[in-house]
């Protein structure tokens, strides 16, 4: 549809207006520059962990031959997602390798060396409205289909959730709200018939009503472009939304589209609503219509210290040496890598590590851009994070509580709402890392968690003892008073037979006397 009509009431409009913050944008020139495909680098590096949940189980060998599209590694558990090879090759073996991880240690991977010769598993061209909302599920999660905005929360798994309860509402976001990331601009202006068909799949999977693209209004050409795809599609809506960070953030972008409020700790399908990035309904039309799997993602490699910054489309697995090589290196000292944005992405310390299904970007960023921060000063309490925080909470007040160590007082004002946006951080005059606070504290309480479930499962375990052994004395006893009843019927049953001998032989000696 061509006339957008936010749903979302003005005086909630006006509201939400002030909260967020304006961080430099600096999408240009990658945002400027076509999606470049990459060349097949020699080896890619494929981590068994490139989504939430249980990692993916390997199901090749070294020295085994793989096409592009085979599988290679295998969902295990409810949440998880299969690892398909990228291109055709020989597999090297699994090792343990640098991978994109906060905490920097190297995990498993599947090695692969490519042959040029990109050979593939033939296709399979399928019409999605022909197609069961469960038989649609089954093959996103075939096809290892996970959220292309970072998240990495395997796709069919959402699906699933309107097997049960019908979802009237798909948000698909297209925010990009975060510095220097065009990825997802430069896919809607290029391939927006891709996401618009892949929006209406969605649609059918989980029996939606309508879909509701919400784009920031500093992306017009994407606008346009998906406008034009949606032409005559009657429940698809492109929506503009403001330029504001994190509009990205998933219950911020329901609040603004919709006007309804995700519960706390709930979940948006809780309120009729779901949502995924614009990338991810991209990959499931291709899941879908050509039974391609989740093998290749587009990627911004921007930051002051790139030569050409550009958006590239990458095999899964490349390594991110390959990327910043084929943007013509860098011009100065890197002070600092990022994958991701500047704002929530991950600071790396190896360009060995490689691309996963959830790397939107690679930063190459210099001192000016770092801006050195100074020492943090005392809260001045001038309330600037709260008038910023895009879900209402109140980042002083918890800061001090967390300080206090006073964690359930600052669980109760709001702490597991929080989404570590850094808006707050950013704002703030004094410099206090808040968000360090809040994901410290968090920290403390997932493993807060993790010991409270291991003494549970060690109180589970001793009390399943206890009442077994009680169980065992318990039969053991009534074991001795069988046996001790069988005896006694044993004995009576012989007094009794000796009894009946006896007068028997007493009966024939009278018979004989007579």
């Amino acid at each position: 549809m061509n006339t957008p009509a936010l749903s979302t009431p003005s005086f909630l409009r006006r509201m939400l207006q002030r909260w967020g913050a304006h961080p430099e944008g600096r999408k240009h020139p990658a945002a400027d520059t076509e999606i470049t495909v990459l060349p097949l680098p020699p080896r890619l590096i494929l981590p068994l962990a490139q989504h939430i949940g249980a990692p993916a189980r390997p199901l090749v060998q070294a020295g085994q031959y793989v096409l592009r599209g085979e599988l290679i590694a295998e969902a295990q558990g409810a949440i998880s997602a299969p690892i398909h090879a990228p291109t055709s090759g020989t597999v090297i073996g699994i090792a343990e390798v640098p991978v994109p991880h906060a905490s920097g240690l190297a995990g498993p991977a599947i090695l692969l060396d490519t042959d040029g010769l990109d050979e593939a598993l033939p296709p399979d061209h399928t019409d999605p409205f022909s197609l069961e909302p469960a038989e649609i599920a089954r093959r996103v999660a075939a096809a290892g289909v996970v959220g292309m905005g970072g998240a990495t929360f395997p796709a069919a798994v959402k699906l699933a959730l309107g097997q049960k309860n019908p979802i009237p509402t798909l948000i698909l976001n297209g925010g990009e709200c975060e510095p220097y990331l065009s990825c997802d601009d430069r896919l809607m202006r290029e391939r927006a018939p891709e996401v618009i068909d892949g929006a209406r799949i969605i649609l059918r999977a989980i029996g939606g009503e309508r879909a509701l693209i919400g784009v920031e209004n500093n992306k017009p050409q994407a606008i346009a472009a998906l406008r034009a795809a949606a032409e005559g599609v009657a429940d698809v809506e492109v929506v503009e939304v403001p330029s504001r960070y994190p509009m990205g953030s998933e219950k911020q972008l329901i609040s603004w589209l919709t006007g309804r409020e995700v519960p706390a700790e709930g979940r948006s399908a809780d309120i009729g609503v779901m949502v995924q990035n614009v990338g991810t309904a991209a990959a499931i039309h291709r899941a879908i219509r050509f039974g391609e799997p989740l093998t290749r993602r587009i990627v911004t490699v921007s930051g002051g210290a790139i030569r050409t910054p550009r958006n590239l489309e990458v095999r899964i697995g490349t390594p991110l040496s390959t990327l910043v090589a084929f943007c013509g290196g860098t011009t100065e000292p890197v002070a600092r890598w990022v994958m991701g944005g500047p704002m929530m992405g991950l600071s790396i310390h190896s360009l060995d590590i490689p691309v996963i299904k959830g790397s939107g970007g690679l930063l190459g960023l210099v001192e000016h851009e770092l801006a050195a921060l100074p020492e943090p000063g005392p809260c001045i309490r001038c309330a600037s994070c709260v008038g910023a925080c895009p879900i209402g909470l109140m980042p002083l007040e918890m800061a001090a509580l967390i300080r206090s160590g006073d964690l359930k007082a600052s669980v109760e004002i709001g702490l597991k709402d929080c989404i570590s946006c850094g808006t707050c951080s950013f704002v703030c005059p004094s410099q206090i890392p808040l968000v360090q606070y809040f994901n410290h504290a968090k920290g403390e309480l997932a493993a807060q968690g993790r010991n409270r479930m291991k003494q549970d499962a060690i109180k589970e375990l001793v009390e399943a003892r206890e009442s077994r052994m009680e169980r065992e004395a318990r039969e053991k006893a009534e074991a001795a008073e069988r046996r001790k009843a069988e005896r006694a019927r044993a004995k009576a049953a012989a007094a009794e037979a000796a009894a009946a001998k006896a007068s028997a032989a007493a009966k024939t000696t009278e018979e004989t006397t007579a």
